[in-house]
């Protein structure tokens, strides 16, 4: 299950996903390298957010292969499925899906919590003072600012220490200061936590922001420009 040569954090080999006779992303062949990020782009319906839910293991590719730290998803069993997750992937949604009913901190616990890991409270408060919410650990979501509910999505999905750290459309909605602010905290994030960062956007004016480049348009793959 595990292939050591390759550095690849994640690695795509002829994938295709099917919605009864559609077929909604097709992908021959697809790596991102460790510690590097990338943008995925394309119109509404192109596969983006198809493409991060297989990465995430939430979705099984109807056709494939599909490794994420050199761990092949379609060879786990629904519950390796969530554990490896749990452990190895972070996930920040376009709607945040923070927990309203427990605190900033709780809902951090409860990531720990279900990968099968201890609570570790100082990594908690250390991760959260350099995402900038230290202040609010004891609020609930309701209580925040969008800007500071994302920071705190963008922690939950971070402290499990994951190799790979997904964001779809985190920029949906919003005017440019305010979606180069959220991509200049995704990309700190990563590099500080040593994780690929795949974010899935239609949104073109964030795209020289990234090393690489996949369009689902045309099927291409092409570094940043200059």
């Amino acid at each position: 299950m595990k292939n050591r040569t390759t550095e690849s954090a994640v690695r795509v080999e002829g994938l295709r996903h099917r919605y009864g006779d559609d077929v909604v992303l097709d992908l021959e062949h697809w790596q991102v390298s460790k510690g590097e990020n990338c943008v995925v782009l394309g119109p509404s319906g192109s596969g983006k957010s198809t493409l991060l839910h297989i990465l995430a293991g939430l979705s099984r590719a109807s056709e494939g292969r599909v490794f994420v730290d050199a761990t092949e998803l379609g060879a786990l069993s629904p519950t390796d499925s969530d554990r490896f997750r749990a452990r190895h992937v972070g996930i920040v949604p376009q709607k945040l899906h923070l927990i309203g009913a427990i605190t900033v901190a709780d809902n951090l616990r409860l990531a720990r919590r279900l990968a099968g890991l201890p609570a570790a409270e100082s990594r908690i408060a250390a991760l959260l003072d350099r995402l900038g919410v230290a202040t609010l650990s004891r609020r609930r979501p309701d209580a925040l600012s969008q800007g500071q509910a994302q920071r705190t999505a963008v922690a939950r999905a971070l402290i499990n220490d994951p190799v790979i750290l997904l964001a779809d459309e985190p920029t949906a909605a919003l005017d440019e200061r305010n979606a180069e602010t959220v991509i200049d905290l995704l990309l700190d994030a990563a590099r500080a936590s040593n994780a690929t960062l795949i974010v899935a956007t239609h949104d073109h004016r964030i795209a020289g922001r990234f090393a690489q480049h996949l369009s689902l348009d045309d099927g291409t793959t092409h570094g940043a420009a200059p």
